[in-house]
């Protein structure tokens, strides 16, 4: 079976732009996302499990996450990988906590995208320690 070079590059380009936006502030990944799509945490946080939908993903996970900043999450992209319909995007992230404190954070997410364009599934690596600190530790607002 050959590799689809095109397509795998199109979806690189698609979780950069996405990238790109959010650190302007502009939009982010999570408009990649299927309304169905799974995200599954990997670790042992507060709120490491797998999320059936996106609307549970950010209702649970990320507005709860967002509320515990004084500043939104700024990603700075290392590289990005793509094989097949999997993405791999490696990251640094960093904000300023509510308490004042700095959040900084290094992701790995891999991002299947299904047959329409959009992310039918997440796998998301992270430091749990510093993200279950922040979680214990600011009140969200």
């Amino acid at each position: 079976m050959s590799r689809d070079h095109e397509g795998e590059q199109a979806n690189k380009d698609r979780v950069a732009a996405a990238f790109e936006a959010w650190a302007a502030g502009t939009g982010g990944p999570f408009d990649l996302l299927a309304d169905d799509a799974t995200w599954t945490i990997v670790g042992n946080s507060p709120v490491s499990r797998t999320y059936g939908s996106k609307a549970e993903f950010i209702g649970t996970v990320i507005e709860p996450f967002n509320a515990r900043m004084s500043e939104p999450l700024v990603p700075s992209v290392r590289h990005l990988f793509a094989d097949g319909d999997w993405t791999i995007v490696l990251f640094d992230a960093q904000a300023t906590r509510r308490d004042g404190a700095p959040y900084r954070n290094t992701y790995t997410w891999y991002l299947r995208f299904g047959a329409d364009g959009a992310v039918a599934e997440v796998i998301a690596f992270f430091d749990t320690i510093e993200f279950t600190d922040l979680w214990q530790q600011v009140d969200p607002a």
